[in-house]
């Protein structure tokens, strides 16, 4: 299933993407697409066969906003340094075990909405991401078939990152990460029996119409079975967390001299296979 949040920001309401791309109502179902909703199984159960039988109620989707496809998110948590050729374009040699940092759920906007480039940054970067998001607590998994029988679905994640706030500034990235409108989120939360295996994605990101990123999560380090495993040995996740697994080559940093950061005006579109497509405009804060 492709689940989805539309309306004005604050206001979105549950709706739903079927097999003929025809967007339907779910606020007559179920109250919202959160935590909540994704650990009951019955809840969604009644959601499938609502969908079979072509009931629920149509959208028109014309001027239609599409908000993050998660409500209510209690924690994000990133996975740094995640792929082979994207610690080779930095020099960073492959972790020993994944480099864990967090986001703030107020980072998160919608997939098309205005990403605000922060008041002195010089060095603000785009990053495509595959969102994973848990479905049932996740608490000392003991092997990666778990991780993965505790995932929800996955969304496309765009990680915006300021490299100078991230890497020169001292402490941890943690201020290079979580400015305002940093993590647009969605279209979809695409459920993870549709989505197959994790590890057979394609990944792509323009800035400006040119092709900047186009990888593959065949080039994760560690697996999302394995991601989702090694966090819960740390923290535990809820229904509803979100779960951020690192981006492939082809981010500005990467780039020779001068590397060519994000500026106000700049348009940035990224997209994950089967999970749909972002684009944002960037302005200034």
């Amino acid at each position: 299933m492709k689940l989805l949040r539309v309306g004005t920001a604050g206001q979105e309401r549950p709706a739903l993407l079927d097999d003929e791309g025809t967007l339907r109502d779910l606020s007559g179902l179920v109250p919202d697409i959160d935590g909540a909703l994704l650990a009951d199984e019955a809840a969604l159960g009644r959601i499938r066969t609502a969908a079979g039988t072509g009931e629920l109620p149509v959208l028109d989707g014309t001027g239609l906003r599409i908000g993050p496809p998660v409500a209510r998110i209690g924690k994000i948590v990133c996975i740094g340094l995640n792929y082979h050729d994207h610690a080779r374009e930095t020099g960073a040699e492959p972790p020993a075990e994944p480099v864990v940092f967090l986001k703030a759920p107020d980072t998160v906007v919608g997939p098309d909405d205005t990403v605000l480039v922060p008041r002195g940054s010089v060095k603000t970067d785009w990053e495509v991401e595959l969102a994973v998001v848990i479905g049932r607590t996740a608490r000392y998994l003991e092997s990666a078939e778990e991780g993965l029988a505790h995932v929800a679905g996955y969304a496309v994640a765009h990680d915006v990152s300021e490299r100078e706030f991230q890497l020169e500034r001292g402490g941890t990235w943690d201020k290079g990460k979580n400015c305002e409108t940093f993590n647009p989120l969605g279209p979809w939360l695409v459920t993870a029996d549709e989505v197959g295996d994790p590890q057979d994605l394609s990944l792509r990101l323009w800035v400006n119409g040119e092709l900047k990123q186009d990888g593959t999560t065949a080039e994760q380090i560690f697996p999302v079975g394995e991601v989702v495993r090694y966090v819960s040995r740390f923290m535990t996740l809820y229904p509803g967390d979100v779960v951020s697994t690192g981006t492939p080559a082809g981010v500005a940093l990467g780039e020779p001299e001068p590397k060519p950061f994000l500026r106000a005006g700049d348009v940035v579109e990224l997209e994950i296979s089967g999970l749909g497509r972002q684009r944002q405009e960037f302005r200034s804060a």
